[in-house]
């Protein structure tokens, strides 16, 4: 029997519409990156990237269990002594909404070549509104 080896999905990929309103964080994103992958559909390869875009829309008003929104900090180093910045959880939804949901997907994703195209797959926005209209999203309720 020969190994079935997907192509690359290019232009036939679906556009998938997200509502993060009132959804945890944790579980959100793992179904979002597991779309991204093209885990969800059967000609699956880890090599290949099959996956779908993904705008997820309300990413302001995700929840976030437990004392998360008190406690949780994101870190970043620059390289150089004394560069290590952190910024509470609390601080980063007033300033960028969707880079929460943008860092927990990313941080779901395999750490290779293939994460950095995946991750531009992924339209995250704070509000109700979004530019793809025109690529007739289909909504899935995700979680």
């Amino acid at each position: 029997m020969k190994s079935f080896i997907p192509k690359d999905a290019g232009e036939n990929r679906a556009w998938i519409l997200v509502d993060a309103k009132d959804k945890v964080l944790g579980r959100l994103a793992v179904e979002i990156a597991n779309v991204l992958r093209g885990k969800d559909k059967p000609t699956y390869s880890p090599h290949v990237d099959t996956g779908d875009f993904v705008v997820v829309i309300n990413a302001d008003k995700v929840k976030l269990t437990g004392k998360k929104n008190e406690r949780k900090t994101y870190q970043r180093y620059s390289g150089y002594r004394s560069g290590l910045k952190e910024i509470p959880v609390s601080v980063l939804r007033e300033k960028h909404p969707d880079s929460i949901v943008k860092l927990a997907v990313k941080g779901m994703l395999p750490k290779n070549n293939l994460c950095r195209k995946i991750i531009n797959r992924l339209k995250v926005y704070a509000g109700n509104e979004h530019p793809h209209a025109a690529q007739k999203l289909k909504k899935v309720e995700l979680v």
